[in-house]
């Protein structure tokens, strides 16, 4: 098995619910390390409301960041963007998870490429995505794949980061730290 020294980048996964804190607490982490700070984000404007909320998240995130918007093809932006002068901050897998799903793509071949891309990326990455499987069961056929898809996604992903973080109501749990 490699060693810390051996590998090119550091993968952190962070986990929560919705206004856990999570995207705050990546971002902090993120801020925390030295160079430069793209921010690849995969949710789509398709209406006023999010328009906004994408706006106000991009002036909170202020000019040290430069924004990527990719709603599918992550592995290809992080294979393009990842250098060990740059963190990736990507926010968030669930949202690219759904933009997948309804667009009818495959998404076991886009999880398969995005895995392999974070695994061979030579940067510091940091995912965001939601824990979608303490909830209610989803009323419908759509909403329980979802559920399901989004519980494999994180098992899969989590597997191949070094560090995940469990955040809830702004306070991180460590339940896999490097120990390289």
């Amino acid at each position: 098995m490699p060693t810390k020294s051996d590998r090119s980048g550091h993968v952190t996964l962070v986990l929560g619910g919705t206004r856990s804190g999570k995207s705050s607490f990546a971002q902090r982490l993120a801020e925390e390390s030295e160079g430069d700070l793209v921010y690849i984000a995969t949710a789509q404007a398709f209406d006023e409301e999010m328009s906004d909320r994408i706006a106000r998240h991009k002036q909170d995130r202020g000019k040290k960041w430069q924004t990527i918007e990719e709603p599918f093809d992550l592995a290809e932006i992080v294979s393009s963007q990842s250098s060990r002068k740059t963190t990736l901050l990507i926010d968030c897998l669930t949202i690219w998870l759904s933009n997948l799903m309804l667009a009818n793509h495959d998404t076991d071949a886009a999880l398969e490429n995005f895995v392999s891309a974070i695994s061979s990326a030579k940067g510091q990455i940091i995912l965001v995505s939601n824990e979608v499987g303490s909830g209610i069961v989803p009323e419908t056929a759509l909403g329980r794949r979802f559920r399901d898809e989004a519980g494999w996604m994180n098992q899969r992903i989590a597997a191949a980061t070094d560090e995940v973080a469990l955040v809830t109501a702004g306070l991180p749990l460590w339940l896999k730290q490097d120990s390289a």
